[in-house]
């Protein structure tokens, strides 16, 4: 008999298979003493086990590359850390093995974030999987990943890690669903860079039956569990018609009126750019360059290193736009050089904007870079700040690129409300807005992007979080300057929709989500946009808001 479930689709497309669980490792092993002549061998146990776990990191990421090579070798990272290791030695030291050692002091770890409620506990899942991974290679056991098959299936976890959702092979994992996750989660990110539809925060995915028929709707987060022969060929034609849409779309991003909306990508580097200029991107409006501090937290890279990995990206869009976002250390990014080690909740403390006035000679050092790295480019450089919260932040931000000389617009991301409530008074200081609707909603509605619990207010459809995207906007139009999207809202095809109806002139987003936002916009008037834009804004609830748009746009 049918069945619907709902969680959160956060990656587009129709995958229709069955059930197959994600093979966990064995995740607490037994606790017993050891003589203290043998401490000294287990501790060199754990050693060589967390090496070689970095090392297994490392490598998928490179296999993997793109973002999905950053977020892995940050996670290998993790594994490394030092006061862990450290952890894991005394509780060696005083009689346990080497593998209840790691379990132990990665749990710990764990309870301890939980607990303080650090925006670092949005990695528990990467923490746990660091964990299993070490823990299942002094067992001898596998390794927690994807299953064997040689059928083409749909993926079941409770959470999926980096390394699982990197390797992914779309041509066996037709789709994947978790029980945990929100959908600015590493994984739904991933996700979507792949290409594989995907739905998160769907409790009891767990106990769907090995085996089973399930359809999944990446773009609704629907869930048919046994679909009858009828909904399996109404989701397999609206996935063709979706399919022949995209093809027939192409060049600029337009409303069916000729208004237009430049779609941007979202790069993390020049591994991504490949997957950008295939997808038609008409420049990059998110290049975080973050993962590049993040290959050595003791140190910044050198000028030389960043002007090299600048170069590479701008290079790719002559006569394009490509918006640099500074970096954004802290919170979940902590860098040992430049962001404190015992903040109390570091995702309201010294993160982004506030350590680079902090360090004046990094954020000197990363505009020389850029500004040299332009040079000679017949590309159109925007440089932003993030985490702007007034007037002063903006000033501060724009002075220290006029002191590095560097030829390019100055903006500022708008991902605290403040910004948002104050944009004219940010815009006298900045060229351009650029909402950060990730971290928007995040301190909007004080709901950690990471936990799956509270996935409901990270729900970018949110009212108030559309009103907020307007209140920019219209700054924005009254000041003559331009505001885009560079959060994952904007890779919502009918949200790019309303948005556009906000006021925003511009949206970017990973490279996959650009033709199907493209092949939307393309269907409607400047106008209808406008109209469904209201309607959304007139709701009490995001699901409401969704409703609303959709009835706008389909005539109803």
């Amino acid at each position: 008999m049918e069945t619907t479930l709902r969680g959160v689709g956060v990656s587009h497309g129709v995958a229709i298979g069955e059930v197959r669980h994600m093979g966990t490792a064995v995740l607490e092993p037994p606790a017993k003493q050891i003589p203290a002549e043998e401490a000294e061998r287990e501790q060199g146990r754990a050693r060589q086990a967390v090496e070689a776990v970095a090392a297994d990191l490392i490598a998928r990421g490179n296999l993997a590359g793109g973002e999905a090579q950053h977020v892995l070798e940050a996670q290998a990272m993790m594994a490394q850390d030092p006061e862990l290791m450290a952890d894991v030695e005394r509780r060696i030291a005083v009689g346990s093995t080497a593998e209840r050692g790691v379990y132990d002091a990665f749990a710990s770890y764990r309870a301890l974030l939980a607990g303080a409620g650090e925006y670092l506990a949005g990695r528990v899942a990467d923490l746990d999987d660091v964990r299993n991974r070490i823990v299942a290679r002094l067992l001898g056991v596998p390794m927690p990943g994807v299953p064997d098959s040689d059928e083409p299936y749909v993926l079941i976890a409770r959470d999926l890690a980096p390394a699982d959702t990197a390797l992914l092979d779309p041509a066996l994992v037709l789709g994947f669903v978790t029980e945990e996750g929100g959908p600015t989660s590493h994984s739904a990110i991933l996700a979507r860079a792949l290409g594989v539809p995907a739905v998160v925060a769907l409790p009891g995915a767990g106990e769907l039956a090995e085996g089973t028929l399930i359809a999944v709707d990446g773009s609704t987060g629907e869930i048919f569990v046994e679909p009858s022969d009828a909904k399996r060929a109404e989701l397999e034609s609206a996935a063709a018609a979706r399919k022949a849409a995209l093809t027939a779309a192409t060049g600029p991003g337009a409303t069916s009126d000729g208004h237009k909306v430049p779609l941007l990508a979202n790069v993390g580097g020049p591994a991504d750019v490949p997957a950008a200029v295939e997808a038609g991107a008409e420049g990059v409006g998110l290049f975080r360059t973050e993962f590049l501090f993040l290959d050595d937290s003791k140190q910044a890279p050198s000028e030389e290193k960043q002007i090299a990995a600048y170069r590479a990206v701008l290079k790719a869009f002559p006569e394009g736009r490509v918006v640099v976002r500074v970096l954004d250390a802290g919170a979940d990014k902590p860098l040992d050089f430049l962001t404190p080690a015992d903040e109390p909740n570091p995702a309201l403390g010294v993160r982004g904007l506030r350590s680079l006035l902090d360090h004046p000679d990094v954020l000197r050092t990363q505009l020389t870079a850029l500004s040299k790295a332009a040079e000679g480019l017949p590309v159109y450089l925007e440089v932003m700040a993030p985490m702007v919260a007034d007037r002063a932040d903006a000033k501060a931000f724009a002075d220290a690129c006029r002191e590095a000389g560097l030829n390019a617009k100055f903006g500022a991301m708008v991902e605290i409300p403040s910004a948002a409530l104050r944009a004219r008074s940010v815009l006298q200081e900045v060229e351009f807005l650029s909402l950060g609707t990730n971290d928007l909603a995040q301190y909007t509605f004080a709901a950690d992007r990471q936990v799956g619990a509270v996935s409901r207010l990270q729900d970018p459809w949110q009212p108030a979080l559309l009103d907020l995207v307007a209140l920019s906007a219209d700054a924005a139009k009254a000041e003559g300057k331009s505001c885009g999207v560079c959060g994952e809202a904007a890779s919502d095809p009918l949200l790019a929709c309303v948005l556009t109806g906000l006021g925003v002139t511009s949206l970017s987003m990973g490279a996959a989500s650009i033709p199907y936002v493209r092949a939307t916009l393309a269907k409607y008037t400047l106008a209808q946009c406008e109209r469904a834009a209201s309607a959304a804004r007139a709701a009490d609830s995001a699901e409401e808001a969704r409703r609303a748009a959709q009835a706008v746009l389909s005539g109803e």
